[in-house]
């Protein structure tokens, strides 16, 4: 065990505060490098000084490339600036016009620090706007009361929340109609796949059936897919959405953006944080939408991605494991965990860092040279015997 392994084993809580990067969650147990020291384009030094090319992304929040020069230079100038103030900044006005511009139907916008933080507002603004408790949902939308079900919550709390299973059309009609009428219809457009093409447009039709505000959690999917989203993907304008991650390239903020008439209704109930109008996060985005502007950054994600899948793929029966997901978030599917924890330490052997259980993503920074050293290093992780022959062992 390293010594910031042993610190953190001792001064924090759980060992991280972002569960999602814990040694067993990355890896499936310990071995791995535990923390890093910096992080650039498409590669991070971990505390042990190993330079690493990542495919994590940091969990998907960074679309761009660690320390992308424009997103930079727009944090540093707004640092000078003065980061708060006791009124909001311009720049407040200046994303919330640019994210209208980006994304469908973003009519008015609000902003927060994280995407959890962000579903909860949007789940509140609808109860307000239909006067209902109920939400139906489907995906991933936070660890805070409500998405999340488990220890700690209370069970008054959870029933007010209906999961059903992704592109599942009859089985969300049968939810919808099946208990009280919904506030919210909440869904993930990508559970591990892109939707079906009616998918999208059934959740639209219900929503509008039922009197539900139809919500779109698109902090995964949010400029990574499109500049906006899997709303502008597929066609279907939900009547707020939800973005966060890639909106800042790694900075800390969310925003609810939609209608005009639902999200006036803010003022009918209380939303509001301190750091909410932070400046340099904003500042961030600020840049992450001019670059989108300029640049065809979904296009590259997609290349580079479906290169990478392509080039896996002849090594997926060897390796144990299924290539899946979209190019833009791909991940790689397991029969065997203990297979899965030696192909990724195997891969971290040889300079290059995966997540296991969840997606990867291709930014910006990612170009051939990258897509070359990660197959290069999986077909040698494979040839090594990181493969389902090596015997089944409890992860510590």
């Amino acid at each position: 065990m390293s010594d910031w392994a042993r610190r953190a084993g001792q001064a924090v809580a759980g060992f991280t505060s972002t569960a999602s990067k814990r040694p067993e969650a990355v890896f499936g147990g310990a071995g791995g490098p535990t923390h890093t020291v910096r992080t650039e384009g498409a590669r991070v030094r971990a505390a042990d000084g190993r330079l690493l090319l990542d495919w994590t992304m940091a969990l998907g929040s960074v679309a761009l490339g660690y320390g992308h020069p424009a997103v930079v230079e727009a944090a540093e100038r707004a640092v000078r600036d003065g980061v708060v103030g006791p009124l909001p900044p311009t720049l407040e006005v200046d994303v919330a016009e640019r994210l209208g511009a980006a994304y469908p139907g973003a009519e008015r916008a609000r902003f927060f620090k994280t995407g959890a933080e962000a579903v909860q507002a949007a789940v509140r603004l609808a109860r307000v706007v239909t006067g209902r408790d109920r939400v139906v949902c489907c995906g991933y939308h936070g660890w805070l009361d409500g998405p999340f079900t488990g220890a700690g919550v209370p069970p008054a709390v959870a029933d007010l929340w209906t999961p059903v299973p992704f592109d599942e059309v009859a089985a969300a009609a049968k939810a919808i109609g099946g208990g009280a009428p919904p506030a919210a219809i909440l869904v993930e457009p990508v559970v591990e796949r892109a939707p079906s093409a009616e998918w999208l447009r059934a959740v639209r039709r219900l929503a509008d059936g039922s009197g539900a505000v139809l919500v779109f959690d698109e902090i995964k999917t949010g400029f990574r897919l499109a500049r906006g989203g899997a709303a502008e993907r597929w066609g279907v304008t939900p009547d707020l959405a939800v973005l966060g991650k890639a909106l800042a390239n790694g900075f800390p903020l969310a925003a609810v953006v939609g209608r005009a008439d639902l999200m006036g209704r803010v003022e009918d109930t209380w939303i509001s944080s301190t750091l909410a109008t932070e400046s340099v996060s904003l500042a961030a985005a600020g840049a992450v939408l001019r670059v989108w502007e300029t640049t065809d950054v979904s296009s590259h994600l997609a290349a580079t991605g479906q290169a990478v899948l392509d080039g896996l793929r002849p090594l997926s029966a060897a390796g144990g494991f299924e290539v899946a997901g979209l190019p833009e978030m791909w991940f790689l599917r397991f029969a065997r965990k203990d297979a899965e924890r030696a192909f990724l330490l195997a891969m971290a052997e040889r300079g290059v860092l995966l997540k296991r259980g969840a997606y990867n993503f291709p930014s910006l920074a990612h170009g051939a040279a990258e897509i070359a050293a990660t197959l290069e290093a999986a077909a040698a992780a494979v040839a090594s015997g990181a493969s389902p022959a090596a015997p089944e062992r409890t992860a510590p």
